[in-house]
């Protein structure tokens, strides 16, 4: 067999579509910002940037830790993201005022006018802003391979939507009431909290991987029912906060909670059934002498691929074991695939024999 010179997974280049929207939504996060900046001033702004980025690490490996089986490409998390931080944050508060000025003047009261932003408009707005970059993604739906995908992309515009908007709350509460207020803030949305844009985006990022990924009548009506999903969980959190009880707060924040773990169990039984299906596709590859019976029994089980990355590091492999695991990852995705969609013959072959490529340079043992 010929050794290809890259597979697909390493050697994708980004269009020119994605690059131009990667700028865009950077120049919009970074005129957001700098209105801040210039509104709250340097001392306000810089405690409240390092308050809303302080967090981010942590949530960012959370994302990302669902993702480690069939890795995104970066472009494209770094584009939800940016999607989320700049062009939904921004759009948004445009929608927002608008939306306030309309009830204004149609003679409701302030106090109602805020509520009505709070409980309607938030949700309905940003949650469709925030979604937008899943349906953007339907253009690379080859990309998107599973609901994990779909949590994974709306987590990333969740996480950059929340991080510049928290750079606002904070700056408000910083020239409200000092430092004390923003830190107290800072213990509510980026402690207890962080997660509430992640999961109701979340919602939306199911709908639109199940619709990529089922051929049932249903899959018609899971992209409108994950985004109704993601604006009745954000509805009933800013809700929740609205009225000012403890008890109804902690109401909403235990709905959220469990719908954070339902989405993780998603991802774990997701992941173990992909894991399981390689003993289904790769045993018709032994004949290359790139897959032995006991490669298959390593890859198809999650303990088995850890201990075998783990042996791997101590003999100084692990790059080589972790790319020989991706691609063959990557070899039973496009089997499931070609299942699911059909594929053409020779496109099949092509990135099969690319995959084996990679998977000839990476073995070593």
């Amino acid at each position: 067999m010929t050794v290809p010179p890259r597979s697909p997974m390493l050697s994708q280049r980004p269009s020119k579509a994605l690059i131009a929207a990667l700028v865009v939504s950077s120049l919009l996060a970074l005129a957001v910002l700098g209105v801040l900046l210039l509104n709250g001033g340097a001392a306000g702004f810089g405690l409240s940037a390092l308050l809303a980025v302080a967090p981010l690490p942590v949530l960012l490996a959370a994302v990302l830790s669902l993702d480690r089986l069939e890795p995104e490409p970066r472009l494209h998390l770094a584009f939800s993201f940016l999607w989320g931080a700049g062009v939904a944050v921004a759009v948004a508060i445009l929608l927002s005022l608008l939306g306030v000025a309309l009830f204004s003047r149609a003679g409701y009261g302030e106090q109602a006018v805020d509520l009505i932003g709070a409980v309607v408009l938030a949700p309905v707005i940003e949650e469709a802003l925030k979604g937008a970059a899943l349906l953007l993604l339907l253009r690379r739906r080859r990309e998107i391979d599973g609901l994990t995908d779909g949590i994974v992309y709306a987590s990333m515009a969740g996480l950059g939507f929340a991080t510049v908007e928290n750079v606002g709350y904070y700056l408000m509460a910083f020239g409200e009431d000092g430092v004390g207020a923003a830190v107290q803030l800072f213990v509510i949305r980026g402690l207890i909290d962080p997660l509430g844009h992640p999961v109701y985006t979340s919602m939306i990022g199911v709908g639109v991987a199940y619709a990529l990924t089922r051929r049932n009548a249903f899959r018609f009506a899971a992209i409108p029912l994950g985004y109704l999903g993601a604006v009745a969980l954000h509805a009933l959190w800013n809700g929740a906060a609205s009225t000012g009880s403890l008890a109804a707060v902690a109401g909403a924040y235990l709905v959220i909670m469990v719908v954070l773990i339902v989405l993780i169990v998603i991802t774990v039984v997701e992941r173990k059934q992909l894991v399981s299906r390689m003993s289904r596709y790769l045993p018709q590859y032994a004949h290359t002498g790139l897959i032995t019976e006991q490669d298959v029994r390593m890859l198809s089980t999650i303990p088995a691929r850890r201990a075998a990355r783990k042996w791997a590091r101590s003999a100084g492999l692990g790059r080589q074991m972790s790319d020989y695991q991706q691609a063959a990852t990557e070899l039973t995705m496009l089997h499931l695939r070609a299942e699911r969609e059909g594929a053409d013959p020779a496109r099949f072959a092509v990135e099969r024999d690319l995959l084996l490529g990679e998977m000839a340079r990476a073995r070593r043992w």
